[in-house]
């Protein structure tokens, strides 16, 4: 008997390796949805085809339907009736996709099921007839809930069908992630390097009408010989049946009687998804040019858009609603060359132009991430089952690529622009110290000579940013000459974190080669007389974590005494500030403010004084108690610090505040065995994976890179040095949990 909590999803769709959007949709749903939740939401799939259709279908795909047969319906819904574990049928529907008028068999299908259903409207089309219009009502009644695409699509069944708004969810179409940098190197690859790439692509129909923007060429070729038009995609097996190739031959002629041929290519495939995706990255424009005035919505446009490609597109509803804030050109007609040929030209003309809309484009496009969607489709399969308990995050496999792309033979890069690492910020000691602890974390586990590579860069910064007399700068630019920034910025908090990367380093001198814990052990003579003089707060408590490192190898009397003195300052700050509602260091909380209850802690296990023991758990539990809200983590926000006579602000929340509460939880659970701490570590863990308020990923699946901000309405998707190192070193603590535990993943809290 199957265990009742593995309760599934059923889609019901085309599915590949038939040929067509829907087909390769449902196929996206469910493999983002098995990456984001893993077993915890477990799919099958209904397929439907044609009766003459033959196809060899994945395990997935448990039935079968002939759209053609009403009986097919009917029967294939008492089967599933059946089933006690499958909790929720996900129906993908297009008018042409089910027989029948207007696809009215699909009726049968909804009326012989008695389980949940969510039908997704793919096309919804205005000023429907008397027919269309009962049986989008019939559908909508039958359903449980609906999915739409766009906002036009849910505008257009609420007032022109009569819906329900409430019962309708908007859920764009799914995007691959795809890394900015790669557009040029992409470019190299496929011999364009020296070419302005426009591109098209997609089951090639008249719907297309691609002859739009070939008579759009000629003039622009002349003017700009160097650019190159790609029209991806085989002829639609359908059009195929019906009349050949006649379509492409058609456009073939026109570009043979205009002399395009050495500007004009065709891909006649049916592309898999890598390379199209890097067809679309190197493509400088797309062109989308639709003589559909009802096309609600095309996975081709969304995912132009992701891959950073201006859009020149004609006003479809997507179009409509997409093509703002310059992301695109949006033109007003539908059959026009001319609007076509000008707005070309203006973006070939305007290479600054062109690049900015393409970013704004890419930039946008990361809510709509696979990731994402397969979130939203999982709140709704948690809403319809009550089994969102049940549901659980899968953990990302821990990546160094960005890592990596930051580092040079110097150092780790401060900045990146996307994805894109970028010289011009130059280098910190904040981010090559955080760097060294990971690499040291990473190594006691995967014990590679690619990790000692990287951690000798890291260590190498340190010794040539710090000073004769001890102590330590922070900013280098490109060149490897201190910037002003030197003389600007209080320098204590880095130095602070240059001794607890030393001291961390030195703790694994049974691990590490005897030249990196040697060199690291010089750095830290030449700090160590400089220990009396810090005095930030947080400065101190990076200092009394590399003391207490220091310490477990080295366990010398004057060391424990620097504990004691470091210590006994946090305690005299705790003393001064807190009140009876206020168990605090200082009268308001800022950045990183885990580390000082973390600090607090660190002195407790090198001294066994329990008065240590007691303010670190004070402090720390006050400082969750402002963080845990209804089942999320809501770290202090970085447009204004939280001071205790005043309202707290929310939002713009960053990697770094999330990962050291995830640091502090970890050592707390260590210590006290509590296993309150381990649960919030989980759900202050989930924060990356898109349990948050705007409910998406705050990493990036390609390169193991992290966002660099959470803000009221969007994400910022720099990937700094910070927000990456402190997203991989949290990774390496729920790694730690996971092969703890037989059941490690987290719980996703809606």
């Amino acid at each position: 008997m199957k265990n009742d909590k593995e309760i599934k999803m059923l889609i019901v769709s085309s599915y590949p390796p038939r040929e067509c959007g829907l087909a390769t949709f449902s196929n996206d749903v469910l493999n983002s949805v098995k990456k984001v939740f893993g077993d915890t939401l477990p799919i099958e799939v209904c397929a439907l085809q044609n009766n003459e259709q033959q196809f060899n279908y994945g395990d997935e795909v448990k039935y079968i339907i002939s759209s053609s047969s009403v009986e097919d319906y009917r029967l294939v819904a008492e089967k599933i009736n059946e089933r006690k574990d499958i909790g929720v049928i996900c129906i993908q529907h297009e008018f042409g996709l089910h027989g029948g008028e207007y696809g009215d068999y699909f009726l049968v299908f909804l009326l012989a099921l008695n389980k949940p259903i969510i039908t997704v409207f793919h096309t919804v089309l205005p000023n429907p007839d008397e027919k269309r219009r009962k049986v989008v009502q019939a559908i909508v009644d039958l359903s449980n809930k609906i999915i739409v695409l766009t906002n036009k699509s849910q505008e257009i069944l609420t007032n022109q069908y009569g819906s329900q708004k409430l019962k309708i969810n908007v859920i764009p179409h799914g995007t691959h992630t795809v890394l900015w940098e790669q557009k040029e190197l992409l470019k190299n690859k496929y011999h364009f390097f020296d070419k302005i790439v426009m591109s098209n692509f997609g089951l090639i129909s008249e719907n297309k009408n691609i002859e739009t923007v070939l008579h759009a060429l000629p003039e622009i070729i002349a003017k700009h010989p160097e650019v190159i038009y790609i029209i991806i995609g085989k002829t639609h097996p359908e059009i195929i049946k019906r009349e050949g190739e006649k379509y492409r031959s058609k456009l073939i002629d026109i570009v043979k009687e205009y002399q395009l041929e050495n500007n004009v290519i065709f891909i006649n495939e049916f592309l898999e998804l890598k390379q199209l995706l890097e067809y679309l990255t190197l493509s400088d424009i797309y062109l989308f040019s639709s003589k559909d005035p009802n096309q609600a919505v095309s996975g081709t446009f969304a995912y132009a858009l992701s891959c950073g490609c201006t859009v020149i597109s004609t006003p479809i509803p997507h179009a409509l609603e997409a093509l703002q804030d310059g992301k695109g050109i949006l033109l007003k007609a539908f059959d026009n060359p001319k609007e076509f040929q000008d707005a070309i030209l203006q973006l070939v003309e305007n290479k600054e132009k062109r690049i900015a809309m393409g970013r704004n484009a890419y930039s946008q496009s990361r809510a709509t991430s696979w990731e994402n969607i397969a979130i939203k489709y999982g709140l709704l399969f948690g809403e319809l089952t009550h089994k969102e308990e049940d549901l659980r995050f899968n953990l990302p496999p821990i990546k160094l690529d960005h890592i990596k792309e930051l580092t040079t033979d110097y150092g780790l890069l401060q900045f990146s622009k996307f994805s894109e690492p970028d010289p011009e910020s130059g280098y910190t000691l904040d981010d090559n110290a955080r760097a060294l602890i990971d690499m040291v974390m990473y190594y006691s586990h995967n014990p590679e000579d690619e990790i000692l590579r990287l951690a000798d860069i890291y260590l190498n910064f340190i010794e040539d940013i710090q000073r004769k007399n001890g102590f330590f700068d922070n900013y280098k630019d490109l060149d490897r000459q201190l910037t002003r920034q030197n003389l600007e910025v209080n320098l204590e908090d880095a130095n602070g974190r240059a001794l607890w990367s030393l001291g961390y380093t030195i703790s694994h001198k049974q691990l590490l080669p005897m030249n990196l814990i040697d060199r690291a052990e010089n750095c830290w003579v030449k700090a160590f007389n400089r220990i009396p003089e810090i005095s930030s707060p947080r400065a101190i408590a990076y200092t009394l974590k590399g003391l207490y490192y220091y310490y477990s190898v080295h366990p010398d009397e004057t060391v424990k005494a620097y504990i004691e003195q470091l210590a006994n300052k946090l305690l005299e700050l705790y003393n001064i500030n807190s009140e009876e509602n206020w168990c605090w260091y200082e009268d308001y909380m800022t950045y990183v403010n885990n580390v000082l209850p973390e600090a607090m802690m660190f002195s407790f296990l090198a001294t066994g004084e329990p008065k240590y023991l007691k303010i670190a758990t004070i402090t720390f539990d006050f400082l969750l108690s402002h963080y845990f809200m209804k089942g999320q983590l809501k770290v202090i926000s970085n447009r204004g610090w939280f001071k205790k006579q005043n309202e707290r602000i929310f939002y713009g929340e960053q990697p770094i505040e999330v990962a050291t509460t995830i640091i502090t939880l970890d050592l707390f659970h260590q210590v006290t065995g509590n296993v309150k701490y381990k649960d919030q570590l989980e759900v202050a863990f989930n924060w990356f994976l898109g349990n948050n308020h705007l409910k998406q990923i705050m990493y990036n699946p390609e390169n193991g890179a992290c966002y660099d901000g959470l803000e009221d309405k969007t994400i910022n998707i720099n990937q700094g040095a910070e927000s990456t190192l402190c997203f991989f070193k949290a990774q390496l603590i729920m790694e730690k949990y996971t092969k703890k535990a037989a059941s490690p993943k987290t719980i996703l809290e809606l």
